[in-house]
């Protein structure tokens, strides 16, 4: 609970230094790049979470992979809170930075899964879906899991509508054996 506080309190000093500089969306990018790494790269993600490393060896590091494809602002708030000896926090900052960027945007972000790849007409369905129950603009991420057999399952942030012929089946399922 600490380290996200103290995320958080990065991921918002770092949204306000972004918008006075004009450069909110190349920060976003930069967030988003830096996760992707994280999560897939196992070695990189426990390189920033090994506390035997030395610090200067991961800044060392993040500056390796980062300082030529990031904005100056986002390898600041890296070498700043890798100096604090703060980096296992890192891949928490940059989510806690994103959330903040789609409050501060009016963005909803949800997840439609379903057993293909969504044409952009039911895209554009799911999308007026989620921007009516949420009243923001949506941003949409499509899974493709063919073990829901067919339907779909929608994720706007805590809530779930799943209408997938596996969770109906299932339902019969439990209504058949009580």
């Amino acid at each position: 609970m600490q380290n996200h506080r103290a995320a958080a309190r990065y991921a918002k000093s770092l949204l306000q230094l972004a918008e006075e500089q004009n450069v909110l969306d190349q920060v976003k990018e930069d967030m988003e790049l830096f996760i992707k790494v994280f999560d897939e790269n196992r070695v990189f993600a426990v390189m920033l979470k090994n506390p035997v490393i030395l610090h200067s060896k991961k800044r060392a590091v993040l500056n390796a992979i980062f300082s030529e494809k990031m904005n100056k602002l986002t390898v600041s708030a890296f070498d700043l809170i890798t100096k604090k000896n703060r980096e296992n926090i890192l891949d928490t900052v940059a989510h806690e930075f994103l959330a903040q960027y789609n409050i501060l945007k009016g963005i909803q972000k949800a997840t439609i899964t379903a057993t293909y790849e969504l044409d952009e007409k039911e895209k554009a369905r799911f999308s007026k879906m989620v921007e009516s129950l949420s009243g923001k603009k949506s941003e949409l991420e499509v899974k493709v899991d063919k073990s829901i057999v067919g339907g779909f399952i929608m994720n706007i942030g805590d809530k779930q509508l799943d209408e997938s012929v596996k969770s109906k089946l299932n339902k019969i399922h439990r209504e058949l054996t009580a």
